[in-house]
């Protein structure tokens, strides 16, 4: 029962150390942890602010799932193992919806990047090149 009591504590490691990274926001963005919605991957800033805010819930869920895999190893019995684990990895399910939640709502808030210009997008166009976009053709 050892392997069951190892399942949230190892998760717990995993997701508190990427709390942890979204709190001092050392969070990369394009490796696919973090929060990752729509309203977060819109620039750097939102995401970058998004983990920020769901930092802390999800270092707590960590902590609730190493807590959960230390009970499972002093349960006198292998259904309190099972028991200990299961109410582990739903409270940390739990609160690393809510930081995404959370986190998410925050990214809602920072405004939307302004759009590029319509048009070349280098000095290699045609007509003239960057002088003819600018107007000083």
């Amino acid at each position: 029962m050892i392997v069951v009591a190892l399942i949230p504590a190892l998760l717990g490691i995993l997701v508190g150390w990427g709390g942890y990274l979204g709190l001092r926001e050392k969070l990369p963005r394009d490796r696919g942890a973090g929060v990752r919605t729509r309203a977060t991957l819109r620039s750097d800033e939102a995401f970058r602010v998004a983990n920020r805010v769901a930092g802390l819930p999800t270092v707590v869920a960590g902590a609730v799932g190493v807590a959960a895999g230390v009970a499972g190893f002093v349960m006198p019995n292998v259904w309190g193992t099972v028991i200990a684990a299961v109410i582990g990895l739903i409270g940390m399910f739990a609160l690393v919806a809510g930081g995404g939640a959370l986190g998410n709502r925050a990214a809602l808030a920072v405004p939307a990047p302004e759009p590029e210009p319509a048009g070349c997008g280098g000095c290699a166009c045609g007509g003239g090149g960057c002088g003819a976009l600018a107007g000083n053709a």
